[in-house]
Order: structure tokens, then sequence, then C-alpha cells
């Protein structure tokens, strides 16, 4: 799949970021003027998110949504732009979209933050019900969300799943990404997908035991919570550099920017 829409600006060697399951590219806003001085960097979003198209059926086999076919989509992607092999940075669902990249030889560094497939027994029901209920509420408040992010108190309230400190967001940013979610044609099927994700344990490395990989996961994270499933990265991926993110939530960008874009930056030495 070719025509994604994305953001691209900066200049240097390639970098994609990519969103997680109901955000869209304007999720990296945070960081993006700390890494466009140093990289050319392409904030994409996935298909069914954000302002994307819904992806074409899959191929047999392949169950829609799903990160590995996800990853096929932005591999035709960037094939479009004809970018090989490129650094990936990935949130949440994003995250293991990158990893995916980055196992299948088309990442040439890897930084994901709080990414699905190492949760325990019953953190993928979790999940579902945490992002679920966050779009039904998102839908049903659409008319008053204006208002309700107008205050500290209705940011602390309605963005308090992704964040570690929602009062301190823009309204307008808090406005764009509760719209993103309840409106992205592409949820539900990812969503379900997550059920049937093969955690990262079972999976063949691939090319991540030979490249850089950090794995960054924000200590309040209410979403992939930081204590079981942090430790379960650091078993299935020793390699990996492992990094926590302290006081940050799901979504670490806006408490820790500099922190976040150093980690995508520098990557860890092989």
């Amino acid at each position: 799949m070719t025509g994604l829409v994305h953001h691209r600006g900066g200049s240097g060697e390639p970098l994609l970021l990519i969103h997680g399951i109901g955000s869209h590219w304007q999720v990296w806003n945070p960081v993006l003027l700390l890494l466009e001085p140093h990289r050319d960097v392409i904030a994409v979003d996935l298909p069914g998110f954000g302002a994307s198209p819904l992806w074409p059926a899959p191929p047999p086999g392949v169950r829609p949504g799903s990160v590995p076919h996800l990853a096929d989509l932005v591999s035709s992607f960037l094939d479009s732009l004809d970018l090989d092999v490129v650094d990936v940075a990935g949130s949440s669902m994003g995250g293991g979209v990158a990893l995916e990249l980055g196992r299948r030889g088309r990442a040439r560094a890897v930084t994901a933050f709080s990414p699905v497939g190492f949760w325990p027994p019953g953190g993928a029901r979790w999940c579902r019900f945490v992002v679920g209920a966050a779009r039904a509420g998102s839908a049903a408040l659409d008319p008053l969300l204006p208002r309700l992010m107008s205050s500290r108190a209705g940011r602390a309230v309605l963005c308090a799943p992704f964040y570690a400190h929602p009062a301190l967001l823009a309204q307008d940013d808090c406005v764009a990404a509760a719209r993103a979610l309840a409106g992205a044609p592409g949820f539900t099927a990812s969503r379900t997908a997550f059920r049937h994700l093969t955690p990262w344990s079972l999976q063949d490395p691939g090319a991540l035991t030979r490249i850089p990989v950090t794995i960054a996961w924000g200590t309040r994270d209410a979403v992939l919570p930081y204590r079981n499933q942090a430790h379960r990265a650091r078993t299935a991926l020793p390699s990996a550099r492992h990094v926590p993110l302290p006081g940050c939530g799901h979504l670490p960008f806006p408490d820790a920017p500099a922190r976040c874009a150093d980690l995508v930056l520098h990557p860890a030495p092989v």
C-alpha cells in the first residue's frame, strides 16, 4: 500500500515514526522539532488510522490489521519512497510493527516505546478493554470534546489512560487525538488481531539480534503496564537495550520529549 498520509521534514538519514492503535502521526509532535535537525523524519498514518485510507483485503492467512499485515503495508510504503533500510521508531502497536520491520531486515535500528506483544496472560484482554473503552467514550462525547478538553480537569479524566500528566496537554491536541481514536476505521480489526498476536518470546528474532534495538517503557503506563511487560520484553529480547522512563505514561513523548528523542537519535550499540 503506497498512498499513506504522512508528515515529512528535516534532513539526514531517514527515520520512520509509527503510531499506535487509534492514533495518528501527530502523536509524535512533541519530539519532531528535536528529531528533524538530525534526520529525514517520516511520520506516517498507518492504513485505517489518522487520514490514511483503510487497507485493501490482505492475502489469505494474514489477519487484517494485525502487526504482520501492517508491517507488510508499511514495507510497501517504504518501497514507494525508494527506501530500503531505515531507522524506525514505534509506539505501542506501532512499536510492534517497528520490531517486526526490524525482524524482517527493513530497519537499521529500532526504538520501540511500550510495544505490544509482551503481555502476560490476560494482558491482551486488558489492553483491548482500555483502548476500546477510550474509543467508545470519545465517540459518545464527541460534541462535548472541545468544552471538556478546555479544562485541566477534563483533560485529566479523559486522557489519563495514555498520559502521565494529561492536564498539561494542549486542548486542541487532546480533541484531535480523541477524534482520531473514535473515527479510525481500522481500529476494530487491529484490536481483534491483538488476541492472536504471537508473543515475541515465541518468534524467530530474525535480524533483531544483529541491529541496535531499544525498548523504552513509561513506568506509569496504564495500557501496557510496565512491571510485567517490560520484564517479559527483557526476557524475550535480551540483546536489546531496555530503558525505563520514570514517571512517564503509555505515550511518553510530552512527558519526556528530550529523553525520547535522545533514545531514537542514539541507538544502542550492538
